[in-house]
């Protein structure tokens, strides 16, 4: 019989070529594609598929504080989904229009036990329980990506990414960090010519981001050589989790993050002078622009 194939074995066999390593996420990061998936794909897709015109403001409203406005800012889209679901559930003008929102038992079930929170898994859990709500969850995820695919393209990456990422050639080990599906992150690094500039697109299907710098980077690189580039917690929730460093792109303020790295954070990183208050001066302004309680609760 035939061993199962291990869909993680790119990243252990990641080959360690420059004492440097850099992780980047791509949405909202190098690409200036967050918005424009979520206000145009996710959010007219999860109204369609789960038939929530009624409430169409307030689930508009909780999935664009989760997935771009707050500190949960580029986390999986399945417990996106759920806590924005929740977020809903919990606003009286909701309750007051007597609508009973989907409860997403299925989906927070398999989220639990599930490392890899992606369509193929997903696909294979609905094959296996014939559960509803892990099928519409499917449908819906299957429809973000067609819609992704067919909007989605020819948008170029933030100013000084390109610079960035040539500065790093022969200094750094590249790779893509994301959340994304690799199908989508092969096609957007692709048609800007940046694939080159990088070693692997780890993506979804690779497991999460802690993940990724775990099996690709620790324990090959010194962890003061290691930096994740990101524009959410969750890529800050990586780098810690590992030990490593990390560089803030800050939300509504990306170019001007791209070029303080490119600029001034780039070679303090590779001087080995990045570490330490400096870096927590980068954090500190970052954490600051992301709040944990919507505008709705302050109101």
């Amino acid at each position: 019989m035939a061993a199962p194939s291990d869909p993680q074995l790119a990243l252990r066999q990641f080959s360690k070529r420059h004492k440097f390593f850099v992780g980047v996420d791509s949405d909202g990061c190098a690409f200036d594609t967050m918005e424009v998936k979520h206000k145009e794909c996710f959010i007219p897709n999860i109204i369609n598929s789960y038939d929530l015109a009624a409430i169409s403001k307030y689930v508009r409203e909780a999935a664009e504080f989760v997935n771009l406005y707050s500190k949960w800012r580029g986390i999986n889209r399945f417990p996106a989904l759920v806590m924005a679901f929740d977020l809903v559930t919990a606003r009286p003008e909701v309750a007051a229009r007597r609508f009973r929102v989907p409860a997403l038992k299925g989906v927070r079930d398999w989220i639990q036990r599930e490392s890899k929170l992606a369509n193929p898994t997903l696909k294979h859990e609905v094959e296996t329980t014939n559960d509803p709500d892990l099928a519409l969850a499917l449908a819906w995820s299957e429809a973000v990506n067609r819609t992704i695919g067919e909007m989605v393209h020819d948008v170029p990456p933030f100013p000084y990414v390109r610079e960035s990422l040539e500065c790093l050639q022969d200094k750094a080990d590249v790779m893509v960090v994301s959340a994304t599906p690799g199908e989508a992150l092969e096609r957007e690094w692709e048609e800007n010519g940046l694939k080159s500039c990088v070693g692997l697109i780890a993506g979804q299907e690779l497991g999460s981001k802690k993940e990724h710098l775990a099996l690709a980077a620790v324990g090959k690189y010194d962890l003061d050589k290691i930096l994740m580039i990101g524009d959410a917690p969750g890529d800050m929730k990586a780098a810690v989790d590992n030990g490593v460093l990390f560089y803030p792109i800050d939300p509504g303020h990306e170019d001007e993050s791209w070029q303080r790295f490119f600029e001034e954070s780039l070679p303090r990183f590779l001087n080995g002078e990045y570490a330490g208050s400096y870096m927590d001066a980068q954090v500190a302004r970052f954490q600051a622009l992301l709040p944990s309680e919507p505008p709705w609760k302050s109101n």
